[in-house]
């Protein structure tokens, strides 16, 4: 019987998440130390523990509902989350639809960051919440509606009326490693200041949950009500913010994932001096080099960098001279290695400020100045997956036996059928054979064939000539595009 397995969020109540926040803070406790012979954590705990909260947002059941569209990036209705997981997130929402008609709310944890009554906790625990009572480790209640999110992080603060509290400092994510110890805290089933042992198992992970993602792997045990808790490191401090788990019951089963705290810091900063999270923007599609092949026929030294596949209408990058094809391997005078790279790059550059770019287009190396603007509100609060045409076949007229593939030159008729503005030009894939060599590499039917090797075509006899004297034993790179404007590159390669 296949196994499958559920990414869950820890949920509960009408806002189905039980989540905890992670902690930080300061504190004047002495630095443990990290030896092999370490039998104890007495120590860690004692500091880190009394900066911990339990939070229970409030909610009525008419505002959680209305919820649901905003929270497309939060997996259930995310095309790129595996049906195993969507399912998940599906009978979460019909749980929390279905709640009485009282006053509801969902229950989680969060972290002391400032004495003066800075919390950070995840934002899904108290999105949507009209206010939310904390209750701390020594047992005082405040009640709050200073509530500020950044649903594209997953994170909050939340503000209490409280002086003098003991509050936890961040550590540097980044100086983390595999394999260095850590504690998860929280309030695993609702069961307050449990604490549970483990190491990081990886870093830089992305489960594509929410827009900017950078989590931390562990083993140590978290379960619903951990989400949101703090990571912290042997010397008591914050290292990540525990989300999600990887899980085939609900429960812990190994696999825990922590938002970093270099992430959360930034965010955190933010919300509290604006109240939101100001982002540049770039106004591009992108995709990753992850073929060693396809970089070196692009003219780059390895696969590092990003190709620019779309360039928004009156974007700052099409006004700053990008162009679709290209690859961005700069910004800023920072090397670009992939798309999460580029996407922390730009969100943080100055507004309304040229930055430079540094991108390979023709194999030749460019600069452009882009002046970055502010992102959207819902800019990448819902993610579609772009779909290759797959219109019904209609017969070519010139047929690429290599590939498989039939091509034919775009007419206003042919553009009509796949969904090209009128006037547009070029050779377009007519009909292909599933089995085909092109096919199994990633061509479809109603792509436009623009290069063969990096060289322009404009007639389907050009595109006849390259491909049949190509070499598919060392591949061939074609650049297509889709009627959504979108560019590509694809090896075409024998196997």
């Amino acid at each position: 019987m296949k196994k499958l397995f559920v990414l869950a969020l820890m949920f509960s109540g009408l806002a189905g998440f039980v989540i905890s926040p992670w902690i930080q803070g300061q504190s004047a406790a002495p630095a443990v130390t990290k030896g092999k012979d370490i039998v104890s954590y007495r120590d860690v705990v004692k500091k880190v523990l009394p900066s911990v909260v339990s939070i229970e947002a409030k909610a009525k059941p008419m505002r959680l509902k209305d919820q649901g569209p905003k929270r497309k990036n939060q997996g259930q209705e995310n095309p790129q989350i595996p049906e195993e997981f969507r399912k998940f997130f599906e009978e979460f929402k019909k749980r929390s639809e279905e709640g009485p008609d009282e006053s509801q709310g969902g229950f989680g944890s969060g972290f002391i960051v400032e004495s003066n009554g800075v919390i950070v906790t995840n934002n899904h625990v108290v999105e949507g919440a009209d206010k939310v009572e904390i209750t701390l480790n020594d047992g005082r209640k405040f009640t709050s509606t200073e509530i500020k999110g950044d649903p594209k992080t997953d994170l909050a603060i939340v503000k209490i009326n409280a002086k003098n509290l003991p509050a936890l400092e961040f550590g540097d994510s980044d100086a983390s490693e595999i394999g260095d110890r850590v504690l998860a805290l929280g309030a695993p089933f609702g069961l307050t200041g449990s604490v549970t042992s483990g190491i990081i198992s990886a870093k830089g992970r992305s489960l594509r949950l929410n827009f900017y993602e950078d989590f931390l792997q562990t083993d140590a045990a978290i379960n619903p009500g951990n989400s949101g808790g703090p990571l912290v490191n042997l010397d008591g401090q914050v290292i990540g913010v525990n989300s999600a788990i990887k899980t085939r019951s609900g429960g812990f089963q190994g696999v825990g994932m922590a938002i970093t705290s270099n992430l959360t810091k930034t965010i955190k900063e933010q919300l509290l001096k604006n109240g939101i999270v100001r982002r540049g923007y770039l106004g591009v599609g992108i995709k990753d080099i992850e073929d060693e092949q396809v970089a070196m026929k692009l003219g780059l030294k390895n696969p590092k960098g990003v190709i620019i596949t779309q360039v928004m209408e009156d974007g700052p990058a099409g006004k700053g001279g990008i162009q679709s094809g290209d690859i961005i391997i700069e910004v800023a005078g920072k090397v670009i290695k992939d798309s999460k790279d580029l996407q922390f790059s730009v969100a943080a550059l100055p507004l309304g400020k040229a930055s430079e770019f540094k991108v390979v287009r023709d194999g030749k190396e460019l600069k452009v100045n882009i002046t970055i603007v502010e992102q959207p509100k819902q800019f990448g609060m819902s993610r579609i997956n772009p779909k290759s045409p797959d219109k019904p076949n209609i017969e070519g007229d010139t047929n690429l036996d290599k590939l498989g593939v039939e091509v034919g030159q775009l007419n206003d008729d042919l553009a009509d059928k796949f969904g090209y503005k009128p006037g547009t030009t070029g050779v377009v894939i007519i009909k292909m054979d599933r089995e085909s060599l092109g096919y199994q590499a990633g061509l479809r039917v109603g792509m436009v064939i623009m290069k063969v090797d990096k060289k322009e075509v404009k007639s389907a006899s050009e595109v006849k000539n390259l491909t049949d004297k190509a070499s598919y034993d060392e591949g061939v790179l074609f650049q297509v595009q889709t009627p959504d404007g979108s560019k590509d590159y694809i090896l075409v390669k024998k196997s």
